[in-house]
Parts: C-alpha cells; sequence; structure tokens
C-alpha cells in the first residue's frame, strides 16, 4: 500500500469505527401502563427507541422514534433515566443509548412494519420481564428503582 493511504486508512477507521448515538423511551400513559412492541428482528419485547440522526437532538429522536413505532404522541418527556453504553447490550452494533421516561398519548398505530409486530400496554406486574431485547430489562428496573445510572 503506499504510504498516502495509510493516514487516510487510519482517519477512516478512526471516523468510523464509533458507537452509534441513540435513544429508549419509556412510555407511560395516561393511566400509567407502560407501552412496549414486539420486534420483528428477534419477537421479542422491548422499549420503543432507535438511533438519533444527524442534526437531531435526543429529545427531538425520542419524538420521532415513539411516532414511528407505536403512533404515540410524546406529550412530556420526564425524567432521564440513564445512558447505556455496554459494547454487548445491543447484538447487531456498538451503540450508546439514552434511556427517558415519557409521557405519551394517542393510538396505537405501528408505521414502521418492518421493526415492528406489535404494540401493546402493560400493567407494572404484567411486563414480560426477564426476556426483554438488548438491556431493556435493566432499564426498566432503573426506572423503577427511581435510579439515573451511567451503564
Amino acid at each position: 500500500m503506499p504510504q498516502f493511504w495509510r493516514p487516510v486508512r487510519t482517519l477512516l477507521g478512526l471516523l468510523l469505527r464509533r458507537p452509534l448515538v441513540g435513544t429508549c423511551v419509556i412510555p407511560i400513559l395516561p393511566d400509567g401502563r407502560i407501552v412496549l412492541i414486539q420486534r420483528r428482528d428477534s419477537g421479542c419485547w422491548g422499549l420503543p427507541g432507535g438511533l438519533v440522526d444527524w442534526g437531531e437532538d435526543i429529545a427531538t429522536a425520542a419524538k420521532r422514534e415513539l411516532l414511528e413505532e407505536t403512533g404515540l404522541d410524546l406529550i412530556n418527556v420526564g425524567r432521564l433515566i440513564g445512558v447505556y453504553s455496554d459494547p454487548e447490550r445491543d447484538p447487531r452494533f456498538h451503540s450508546a443509548c439514552v434511556a427517558l421516561e415519557a409521557y405519551v398519548d394517542g393510538n396505537f398505530f405501528i408505521r414502521d412494519k418492518a421493526e415492528v409486530m406489535r404494540i401493546e400496554a402493560f400493567t407494572v406486574d404484567a411486563i414480560p420481564r426477564g426476556n426483554l431485547a438488548h438491556d431493556h430489562d435493566q432499564q426498566l428496573q432503573d426506572y423503577f428503582n427511581g435510579a439515573t445510572v451511567l451503564a
């Protein structure tokens, strides 16, 4: 390889090998139930969320992802639950996820049918814990414990 390409290759590696930034939403309906989606890729239940688009802030990404995956409107962002960045948290790639509590309203409607199979609202006791997608069990446990974590 010519000497010229070595720094270019190094720079590209530095620019492209970075964790992606995303957000997860813990959507709380007016009656207190928590909304989960059933993911098409794994069949697991999980929190709505996704990657932050270029030029977008976390709150805007959370609102957009919630609407795309559930049809629900984000009325008010509650508290920060945590920032989750374990390289193994998502089996597809290394991502850092900002988890937020969100008060939501509206009617369920799947806009992203390639990603979401079902939407359901659960009481706290009925959430299918133990086999949620990614690290969503941990995020919900931190939420219920009232914690704000950096993990």
